[in-house]
């Protein structure tokens, strides 16, 4: 079966303006790349749907999502904090970008692809139960746990959050739900500045120092996700894909390379061909150096597609 690729072009219209990092290049260096390398050709198109109401509600409150509905601007930009803001096209793209995440889940568990990559924006790992964080307005992977545990009645589903930053908005979802276990790689001390007195069995946070190599991420992940993994069995397997951790990208401050991300990617499909009958939909967050972010994803998703 094909690798699926899911994205819409509300994506593109959401912008926090011209000197901000999340911006829609993003999506076209992802894209580039994937032509560039004849990728793009192998992958089943999937245009986003837009999310439900009754699917954000599985992990937002309802305060909450009214009152990002309610921020939708005319005009302009409105700050949902200092980093994430709004402008009219916004709110289409982050409903997108979260029905992106669950039209994924349904396309892997029916069977109608064995796995997906979600090109989309903006991010959600930062955007919490209450709140906006980070560039983040839904948590599109934690919607999509959710949408799967509710529609097709598994029991186990594993997050692995590559991204440079810590999940902060994931675990704040999740703390307390042993259905789903969060793996997270991360530098440390660093935004969102918290996780390493937050772990229990089924959050399984790894802080990695600044400057830490590909070795030291091999190191965490071997020794703690995928021993945790191994355990829990996994019905699902979903992926935060952040490659802000590149040594490329200014932000980041670690030194992953595309390598690494090769490398974690088949460690991952190698648990969820034994788990989770080969079920992963993986889902973009970070990533900001975009010759860097283009090259990362492209392989990441060429493991995904065994070509």
């Amino acid at each position: 079966m094909q690798t699926a690729y899911l994205t819409h072009p509300s994506c593109l219209k959401h912008e926090m303006g011209a000197d901000h990092p999340e911006s829609p290049l993003r999506i076209h260096a992802i894209e580039d790349q994937l032509i560039a390398s004849g990728l793009l050709h192998y992958l089943a198109y999937h245009e986003a749907p837009e999310v439900t109401r009754a699917q954000l509600l599985r992990v937002h409150s309802a305060s909450y999502v009214d009152s990002v509905f309610a921020s939708s601007p005319e005009t302009g930009l409105v700050y949902l904090d200092g980093d994430t803001a709004m402008n009219p096209y916004t709110l289409s793209a982050a409903l997108h970008a979260a029905g992106a995440a669950v039209k994924a889940v349904d396309l892997v568990m029916e069977g109608a692809a064995e796995n997906a990559f979600c090109n989309i924006r903006p991010p959600g790992h930062h955007a919490g139960r209450n709140s906006a964080a980070g560039f983040c307005l839904f948590n599109n992977v934690a919607v999509a746990a959710a949408h799967a545990l509710s529609q097709y009645g598994i029991e186990r589903v594993a997050i692995a959050d590559f991204d440079v930053h810590h999940g902060n908005g994931t675990e704040d979802i999740f703390r307390d739900d042993p259905h789903v276990m969060l793996c997270s790689t991360y530098r440390h001390p660093y935004y969102p500045y918290c996780g390493t007195d937050s772990g229990n069995e089924h959050i399984i946070n790894v802080p990695l120092k600044a400057g830490a190599t590909g070795s030291d991420f091999r190191c965490a992940v071997s020794q703690y996700w995928l021993p945790a993994l191994e355990h829990f069995q996994p019905q699902l397997l979903l992926i935060s894909a952040g490659f802000d951790a590149h040594r490329e990208d200014d932000m980041g401050g670690l030194s992953l390379r595309e390598a690494d991300y090769i490398w974690v990617s088949e460690q991952l499909k190698e648990v969820a061909a034994r788990h989770a009958d080969r079920r992963i939909v993986s889902v973009l967050e970070g990533g900001y150096a975009l010759n860097a972010l283009g090259r990362s994803a492209a392989a990441h998703i060429r493991v995904l597609s065994g070509l």
